[in-house]
């Protein structure tokens, strides 16, 4: 039912910011166990309650991150015995697959609209500021987790987050625009312990206009 998504880029692209081995381990080996792990979490809701089972299916033959978003923001329906599993992966599912979508190589003209950024720095600041707070908040954030700029629809407010684990924002309701992720994973080969020098790299490899696009259409979707 899910199946990991192809990179818009090579594994060596985002170099040498992120390095090529880190991408190729992250997007072909954990990336991957998430989704492993989602479809047998699914083969066990099939056993469970067929009809959550159907009605996921359906979505997913439309659009199967849309299944994978509909899985987190309705925890409450998913078989007891399985909602831990499907909580993790399909989080995991959903968080890599927005990241490998805002990571580009560095190229100029990459800047946010003047309106977005406008709105989020009515929030947050100016972007010096953002990105102070963002990384702040990226370094504080305890064990393994992201870091997400989010927009809360219901208050009409940007705010940067912390998520444990492989939570999903999207399962609290929230609209991310972008994040990045602090799991040692994503960065230990290159820059070991220095989580710090990783954060700085991020904004480096950022895609703005990507995230700003993807964001505008789930806002308005």
């Amino acid at each position: 039912m899910f199946n990991l998504p192809q990179l818009e880029y090579d594994y060596d692209a985002l170099e040498p910011y992120i390095d090529a081995k880190t991408m190729e381990i992250h997007h072909s080996k954990h990336h991957q166990t998430y989704v492993n792990n989602l479809n047998a979490a699914m083969e066990s809701i099939k056993e469970l309650d067929i009809e959550f089972y159907k009605k996921i299916s359906k979505i997913a033959k439309k659009d199967e991150l849309a299944a994978a978003e509909y899985l987190v923001s309705h925890l409450e329906n998913v078989p007891e015995k399985v909602r831990t599993a499907v909580r993790n992966n399909a989080g995991g599912h959903l968080n890599h697959s927005l990241f490998w979508k805002v990571l580009k190589p560095a190229e100029d003209d990459n800047a946010l609209s003047a309106n977005l950024l406008k709105k989020i720095s009515a929030d947050q600041g100016d972007l010096v500021e953002i990105k102070e707070t963002f990384n702040a908040m990226a370094l504080a954030n305890f064990g393994s987790g992201w870091t997400w700029l989010v927009f809360d629809k219901k208050n009409d407010k940007f705010e940067i987050v912390n998520g444990p684990n492989q939570d999903s924002p999207l399962g609290a309701g929230l609209i991310p625009v972008f994040g990045i992720d602090v799991w040692e994973h994503a960065y230990y080969l290159k820059y070991q312990n220095r989580r710090a020098e990783y954060v700085d790299a991020f904004w480096e490899v950022l895609n703005f206009k990507q995230a700003e696009k993807l964001f505008d259409e789930r806002l308005n979707s």
